[in-house]
């Protein structure tokens, strides 16, 4: 008999239990040939006097080694190694010439279309954006509070199980009153579905309203995930123009007039990414050619909590009198990206479907912290904080673009916005704007390459969304002092478009 207790050193103050470390001692030894097959094993009571263990340690070992198929007990003779032990013959790993990554798959599968997306940025650099809010004045550490407590409950039990799909009903209780309550919204939480993000409120409403080859009109200039989202599902993107009063809605009829529109993608109150808001004659346009052409009003609510210069237009949703206008949102601009809790509004039997395909793909969301954000709805806390979010950031925009007009003034123009997180602007013709981010970045400032804002009629891109709402007056300053010096440096285009300024 192999002398056990020299060969099995136990760790009895280990991270493991002193019998997994006994049964993976003997596993080896069968590996190693050790213990051949039909090998017996000594008695459970001898092992454990050998060891210095108890014998039900011993005993749980053994049981372990017969549910995983190593060893076998037969009546009256005891424990033995099986006779058939699959045999591992470690094969020699083949060589990767250097710099060479994975292999690719090895079978199809649905491919998107080619796409370059922009580098996210690197965390030690400053930002300006397309306009996110800046984590830093969030109430997390009263959410994490929250979610503490949530957790900790005696009562909570039921939250650590399966939910209901559309989302924690007492978020939805208190949302809907804030939708009622801030813009007209008549939300109910039956009408509620909660999301992980606006992102994928309007990726389950595109799975439910969209087939291949339906028309859905968009801006000339849109939110390109939205674009992206919609011809995944196989739509025609028809786009019409945005201009200084929000999207054209006399092009919006012609389009009508030429084909079937099955749905209109808006963000009416701050269009991405022009900024602009809709008026409110053109609102009320769209809601009746809506009506008179059967189509559908996906409303994205951007950057409705913010904004600055009198009372903000109600959104569409507010006057919908004929269930056409789906309205979309987000708390990540209020808590911050990370926070995937998004929503949508609309008729009850929409929900109840956006509920099942929910379930295929996710089941529900963080119950935990839609129950935590509820409370931090509940005690006040999540309004006291966007009233305080929204008047810094007004601080901010006005100091940013006061930076932009002094420093920027023959190279970047713009609109100075009445809400929102960012200024939407142009960069003059002879900035090469792609080259110009390249040369920030190498400064330790991230701005957008203009790709995504670039029309199909423009020869290069000159538009941009600075964001300014992250950063304070410190790092406001300091960025558009790194794009100062970038722009004095960047090269230009063409000397043919010089005369284009």
């Amino acid at each position: 008999m192999l002398p056990y207790q020299t060969l099995i050193t136990l760790q009895r103050a280990g991270a493991t239990t002193l019998s997994q470390q006994l049964t993976a001692a003997f596993i080896q030894f069968i590996q190693q040939g050790l213990l051949p097959a039909n090998a017996r094993l000594p008695g459970t009571r001898s092992l454990a006097q050998q060891l210095g263990i108890s014998r039900q340690t011993a005993i749980t070992a053994f049981e372990e080694l017969a549910a995983q198929g190593w060893i076998e007990h037969q009546p009256s003779s005891g424990a033995f190694v099986r006779a058939c032990i699959p045999t591992v013959h470690p094969q020699a790993l083949p060589d990767v010439p250097a710099g060479r990554g994975p292999a690719p798959a090895g079978f199809a599968f649905a491919r998107r279309p080619p796409h370059l997306p922009e580098a996210l940025p690197d965390a030690a650099h400053l930002v300006l954006g397309a306009g996110c809010a800046d984590h830093r004045l969030a109430p997390l550490a009263s959410l994490a509070r929250k979610y503490r407590a949530v957790c900790q409950r005696p009562n909570s039990r039921r939250l650590f199980g399966y939910a209901d799909p559309s989302g924690s009903l007492a978020l939805r209780q208190h949302l809907a009153h804030y939708l009622h309550d801030t813009r007209g919204v008549p939300a109910r939480p039956e009408t509620l579905f909660i999301t992980r993000g606006s992102g994928m409120a309007m990726y389950l409403v595109s799975q439910l309203l969209l087939q291949p080859g339906d028309a859905v009109i968009v801006g000339e200039r849109s939110y390109s995930t939205a674009d992206e989202l919609f011809a995944h599902h196989g739509a025609q993107l028809v786009r019409v123009p945005v201009d200084a009063q929000g999207i054209d809605v006399a092009a919006v009829e012609a389009a009508c007039q030429r084909q079937a529109i099955r749905l209109l993608y808006i963000t009416p109150h701050h269009h991405f990414p022009t900024t602009v808001t809709l008026v409110a004659e053109r609102r009320v346009r769209l809601l009746q050619l809506a009506e008179q052409y059967n189509f559908v009003v996906l409303e994205d609510d951007y950057d409705f909590d913010f904004h600055y210069s009198g009372s903000p237009i109600l959104p569409l949703a507010s006057a919908d009198r004929h269930g056409r206008v789906l309205y979309v949102g987000s708390l990540s601009k209020v808590l911050a990206p990370a926070f995937r809790v998004g929503y949508v509004v609309g008729p009850p039997d929409l929900i109840a479907e956006m509920g099942y395909l929910r379930h295929l793909i996710d089941h529900q969301g963080d119950t935990l912290l839609e129950q935590g954000i509820a409370e931090l709805f509940a005690e006040g806390e999540l309004l006291a904080h966007l009233k305080r979010a929204s008047k810094l950031y007004q601080q901010r925009r006005d100091v940013f673009c006061e930076l932009l007009r002094t420093q920027l003034a023959d190279s970047f123009s713009f609109t100075e916005p009445n809400g929102g997180m960012a200024v939407w602007g142009q960069f003059a013709p002879d900035i090469d704007l792609p080259e110009l981010s390249a040369q920030c970045r190498q400064q330790g400032l991230w701005l957008s390459d203009g790709r995504r804002y670039q029309t199909a009629a423009e020869t290069s891109p000159s538009h941009v969304r600075l964001g300014f709402a992250a950063l304070n007056v410190a790092e406001l300053t300091q960025s558009v002092h790194i794009l100062a010096k970038a722009v004095q440096a960047a090269p230009s285009l063409a000397n043919g478009n010089a005369d284009m300024r």
